[in-house]
């Protein structure tokens, strides 16, 4: 059975899972009908059983969305009516890695087949992994509603202020040692563009009078920066919550030698209140679970998993 009909049915049995499962999720939406793959199974009574749909994605190439993975991916969007029988999740990744297997380019080096998936639908990760995807990202988040503060004390002659146009150089540089460090541990990559693309989205930023941008100094010099997104830049992130109006917490990082000292909670504090004086219900953020600093960090300032992202690096490792 297929049609409008069967789609909404398959999506309310996948809003109930979900609502039981995570309440912050949202209400699916379609499938994203994307590069017409016919990517759907039935089950054995002739209901919808999953549904996928299938986006190739290539930013441009000297934007900064290339540093935070691979150069083209095939984004997979799913829809599964019940998940106590792995076949229909099976079926449906091993059609799409048919799908894949049919592309130009998509046997390229630099390539990801991504999905991302509720992080609580936990049901679903050992047919995921069974098909050679890994856990590279989370998306985390934070309720401004149900968490408090969670700044904690920091060495003396800390100063944390927000960044004005002569911090430029010292945003970039700061910036550059997060996208080297998470480069070891998850898809993020540093691009010939990638400095060039920091500066380019720091000045943008910079030209708003009050920017949700700051810088933390001690000892004389920079040594950590923050940078997020208001609601009304974070509206493309914003579907992934159920609750509006999101803010997202675009970059932030410490030093390596001033690690450990509360510098990187006590600008978070920044823009907690921020965040709190601005309405936002929601505040995301994306971190690589295999970062050992990442998640107990921002599990101490209140965030915590929303949706994983899980991809094969290139997509022809997709099983």
């Amino acid at each position: 059975m297929t049609g409008p009909a069967a789609d909404r049915d398959l999506r309310a049995r996948v809003a109930d899972r979900w609502l039981a499962i995570d309440p912050l999720l949202p209400s699916p939406g379609p499938a994203r009908a994307a590069c017409g793959a016919d990517l759907v199974v039935a089950a054995d009574d002739g209901a919808l059983a999953a549904v996928g749909g299938c986006e190739h994605w290539a930013p441009h190439a000297d934007s900064l969305d290339v540093s935070w993975g691979a150069a083209r991916q095939y984004q997979l969007s799913v829809r599964v009516a019940d998940l106590a029988d792995p076949r229909p999740l099976d079926e449906l990744l091993s059609r799409w890695k048919e799908h894949l297997r049919d592309l130009t380019g998509a046997a390229d080096d630099d390539t990801a087949a991504v999905v991302t998936w509720p992080s609580r639908d936990t049901r679903g990760v050992k047919t995921l992994l069974a098909h050679g995807l890994a856990p590279l990202a989370v998306v985390a988040a934070r309720t401004s509603v149900a968490a408090g503060e969670h700044g904690e004390a920091t060495r003396d002659g800390l100063r944390v202020r927000r960044a004005v146009a002569a911090d430029l150089d010292d945003l970039v540089r700061l910036g550059l040692e997060v996208v080297r460090f998470d480069s070891l541990v998850s898809g993020v990559t540093e691009r010939p563009s990638t400095a060039a693309a920091l500066r380019a989205e720091f000045t943008a930023m910079l030209a708003d009078e009050q920017p949700w941008l700051w810088l933390a100094e001690t000892d004389g010099g920079a040594v950590g920066m923050l940078a997020a997104q208001r609601p009304a830049t974070a509206r493309w992130i914003a579907p992934m919550a159920r609750h509006e109006p999101v803010a997202y917490l675009l970059l932030m990082g410490v030093a390596a030698r001033h690690r450990g000292a509360g510098i990187g909670a006590a600008m978070v504090a920044h823009l907690h209140r921020e965040v709190r004086a601005a309405g936002v219900a929601v505040t995301l953020l994306h971190y690589a679970p295999m970062n050992p600093l990442s998640a107990p960090f921002w599990s101490q300032q209140g965030y915590r998993p929303l949706w994983t992202v899980w991809e094969a690096i290139p997509a022809r490792t997709l099983r």
